[in-house]
């Protein structure tokens, strides 16, 4: 079964770059300078951000629905990026190291189905959870810190 990941969109975060420390931090937001790799997976273009590149810490609404599972959280972006992750059955390099939380949805944005899986070992984790009727979209996230990673479809 063929699927696609997608990263978030650049112009969502767009009116955060390029703000100042005290601007960022009005909106609860945050500049962090990365200082080593891996540590700091950009969610726009999934990828890990090289050290003296510069992301920002924000709280996005990664599940934006009116239910149970409305759900927000700290994620990093790369500040000014314009360019997002969108590719057809191919797994992202900066999920390959860790261990990633599969979550599955229905049409109703309720949770069907959850599980864990190695980065290396999710393509039959997605062919098995897209593979169910009821599934609608995947959201992944990096299972230690449960932050939300992308999100993943059938193409």
């Amino acid at each position: 079964m063929d699927y696609r990941i997608t990263g978030l969109s650049p112009e969502l975060f767009e009116p955060f770059f390029g703000l100042s420390d005290v601007e960022l931090a009005w909106h609860g937001a945050a500049r962090v300078l990365v200082d080593e790799k891996p540590g700091y997976p950009d969610r726009i273009e999934l990828r890990d951000a090289e050290p003296g590149e510069s992301v920002l810490l924000v709280n996005f609404t990664h599940l934006p629905v009116q239910g149970p599972y409305r759900s927000s959280y700290a994620v990093y972006v790369l500040e000014g990026s314009r360019s997002r992750y969108d590719r057809v059955n191919e797994i992202p390099e900066v999920f390959r190291p860790r261990v990633l939380s599969l979550r599955a949805f229905d049409r109703r944005d309720m949770l069907r189905e959850a599980d864990l899986a190695p980065g290396t070992a999710a393509e039959s984790l997605i062919e098995r959870m897209l593979g169910h009727p009821h599934t609608a979209y995947i959201h992944a996230h990096y299972a230690k810190p449960g932050c939300y990673a992308a999100r993943i479809e059938r193409a």
